[in-house]
């Protein structure tokens, strides 16, 4: 069974009902292809993922809010916390960011792939940038995104 991680932090609600739209639309692609035997999607908040989580997934979603133009301080944690026992053993493996901005979201999106670039995982999409508000188009590519990471894992082509 393949894994498809949903890792995430907010202090309000935009952050998670992004993740929770990555979710259901990664969960509904499987139920229309009647795949859900063939991936796992699990979500998690920073706080609570870690190294073992990375290690296990076959494609990791990252969710962080613009803080200070940078992302989230518990993203930022979650990160430092499984470079280490990460690196070098995850290169290649998918994935892709979505980012609730107060701002441009620049700033969050880059310090995230900073990091990410040195994981050597395999950006599959460009970052979904919510400015200000959550925006139903926003909601909907939150969404597309889920289910194209779900399906792509299901497929093997991911």
């Amino acid at each position: 069974m393949k894994t498809l991680l949903v890792v995430y932090h907010t202090h309000g609600v935009k952050t998670a009902q992004m993740a929770e739209a990555v979710a259901r639309g990664a969960r509904a692609a499987l139920a229309e292809a009647g795949g859900e035997a063939e991936v796992r999607v699990i979500v998690k908040r920073c706080a609570d993922a870690g190294p073992e989580d990375v290690l296990g997934a076959d494609a990791l979603i990252l969710g962080t809010p613009e803080n200070f133009g940078y992302m989230s301080g518990m993203m930022k944690d979650f990160l430092e916390r499984v470079f280490y026992p990460c690196e070098g053993k995850v290169a290649g493996r998918p994935w892709a960011l979505f980012v609730a901005a107060g701002q441009d979201g620049s700033g969050a999106v880059a310090s995230v792939e900073r990091i990410v670039t040195g994981l050597r995982l395999a950006k599959k999409a460009e970052p979904i940038v919510a400015l200000r508000e959550l925006t139903p188009e926003t909601i909907s590519r939150c969404e597309a995104l889920g289910a194209a990471f779900a399906a792509g894992l299901a497929l093997g082509v991911l």
